[in-house]
Parts: structure tokens; C-alpha cells; sequence
């Protein structure tokens, strides 16, 4: 990541990434999926050329989180010097906090994930020296799962919050943002949980009331964060782009799980029965 010369700066091309893909994910796949979950036949939806489109953008974009993590773990996994590995693991760390500051949460949960897989984890001694440890703790708590992801939830509520007053104060004569407000009007959720909550919604709530009416809350709680979702992604991106940048975090070869592992323990050696045992095991393996 030489090519990256801040954290701000990958904060914001992951941006570019994350508005890109979801631009491409419309409601309709939304409502395929719940097809699908209800043992629905689905044939798709007739796209130009006589083709079928059915969740394949949702599904593209939940594998961008995936890859995103293991590109987190292979750059600080695959530098064998300490020094360098520390540089690496702490530029990261301060990406995940500045694409919490831009309001960029798929990213930064992504980052997160990358940062707790155990590969990385166990990189005790490089962590000890990490500059903004406590930064990343911080992090963790903020996007933890706890209580159905509770700190999470009230982040992004107050983001887009935050994202309404701006551009009120955008469209209304006189109006004026928050002192502390950017010009950035961006959220990006963590995909997952946005997901999660809809196919809960969906299959945990009846259509029907005990009464036999149609249970209208159910249906205007998935209209709304569906038209939540809708306004997200069409945010309009305000940093300078950097294909260069962009390519590289799309097309760069990730190590597998096993070569990540091997590549850890090559980093900082085994240190316990279990680990010792996997390192051999991995060892036995590769040969």
C-alpha cells in the first residue's frame, strides 16, 4: 500500500469502492431475496437482451467485505519484519478510524474483521507496539455485537442524523450545518446487519394481523430502511479518485487461510502447545 500515502487518503478510495458497489445493488434484489427466503419460485427480472438479474450485485458486494479482510491480514502478514509489519498493521488501524469519521461503516467493520482474524491477532508482540492500540479498542466497542450490535446502532443513527442536518442546511436558504459538520454527506452501513434485519423483519413478522388485516407496520418498516438504503447509495462520492489505488484493493492475490496462518507463525513463532501444533500441521502441509 506505498502507493497510499495516508490513511485519509485509502479511507476515502475504500469510499469510492463501497458507493460504486452499492450503486449497483437495486431494491429489486431486496425483494428477490425475500422470495427466496419464503420458498418462492424465482426466475429473475428481465434485464436488457433477454438476460436475468437476480441478487448477483448483493452477493458481489457481500464478497468485497470478505475480501477486504483478508487484504487487511495478508498486507500486515506478509512483511516479515517487525518494523514494517507495525507500519502496516498501524496505517490500517488508522484507516478503519478515519472511515468511521467519513461515516464509511461497511469499511470499517471490514477493516475490523481483517484486524481480529487470528493471524493478526496473535501477533502479540507486534500489537504491543501499535501506536493507536487504544484507538482501535475504541473501535471494536463502537462496532461490537453486543446487544445486537447496540453501540453500532446508535453510531449510525446518529450519522444519518448528522448526514439529515447537513443537507437540510444544503437545500435551505439561510441554513447553516453543524459547527462541527464536513461536506460530506455519506453513510454506508454495514451491509450484513442492514440485510439482517430485513430477512428478520421479513420471515419474523406475520403479513397478517391475529385479526386477518394486513399487518401495514411490517410492510412500512421494510419500505423505509429499503428507501433508507436507496438514498445511501446514491450518495455522490467527494474525494479525488485514484484508479490506481482502487485497482489495487480490487485485483491484489490474498493469501489463503492456510497461508496466512503459516505466514503468522513465520512472523512471530509459536509460542504454546496448540499453536506449535497447528504451525507443524501447516508446515506438513505445504510440503
Amino acid at each position: 500500500m506505498d502507493m497510499v500515502r495516508t490513511p485519509t487518503k485509502l479511507a476515502q478510495q475504500l469510499t469510492h469502492i463501497e458507493l460504486e458497489r452499492l450503486s449497483h445493488i437495486g431494491p429489486e434484489e431486496f425483494v428477490l431475496a425475500f422470495m427466496k427466503e419464503r420458498g418462492l419460485a424465482v426466475t429473475g427480472s428481465k434485464t436488457g437482451g433477454g438476460g436475468f438479474r437476480k441478487t448477483r450485485c448483493k452477493e458481489a458486494y457481500e464478497d468485497w467485505f470478505s475480501r477486504l479482510s483478508y487484504l487487511v491480514a495478508t498486507e500486515i502478514c506478509k512483511h516479515s519484519k517487525k518494523k514494517q509489519r507495525l507500519r502496516v498493521l498501524d496505517f490500517w488501524v488508522q484507516t478503519a478510524r478515519e472511515c468511521y469519521n467519513i461515516g464509511n461503516f461497511n469499511s470499517l467493520m471490514a477493516i475490523n474483521a481483517g484486524l481480529s482474524l487470528a493471524p493478526v491477532a496473535r501477533l502479540r508482540k507486534t500489537w504491543s507496539k501499535v501506536h493507536c492500540v487504544k484507538c482501535f479498542t475504541v473501535l471494536q466497542n463502537l462496532m461490537s455485537m453486543s446487544d445486537n450490535y447496540k453501540s453500532y446502532r446508535s453510531t449510525l443513527a446518529a450519522a444519518i442524523k448528522h448526514s439529515r442536518q447537513q443537507n437540510v442546511a444544503a437545500q435551505v436558504p439561510g441554513a447553516h450545518p453543524p459547527q462541527d459538520a464536513s461536506n460530506d454527506y455519506i453513510v454506508v452501513p454495514f451491509f450484513y446487519l442492514l440485510v439482517k434485519d430485513l430477512h428478520f423483519l421479513n420471515v419474523g413478522c406475520a403479513d397478517k394481523l391475529p385479526n386477518g388485516h394486513i399487518n401495514f407496520e411490517k410492510f412500512w418498516q421494510l419500505a423505509k430502511q429499503v428507501t433508507e438504503f436507496i438514498a445511501w447509495k446514491q450518495a455522490v462520492c467527494p474525494f479525488p479518485k485514484n484508479t490506481d489505488v482502487i485497482m489495487y484493493l480490487q485485483t491484489s492475490p490474498l493469501l489463503t487461510d492456510n497461508a496466512l496462518a503459516l505466514a503468522s507463525f513465520e512472523c512471530e513463532a509459536a509460542d504454546n502447545a496448540p499453536e506449535k501444533e497447528h504451525y507443524k500441521s501447516l508446515k506438513e502441509k505445504k510440503n
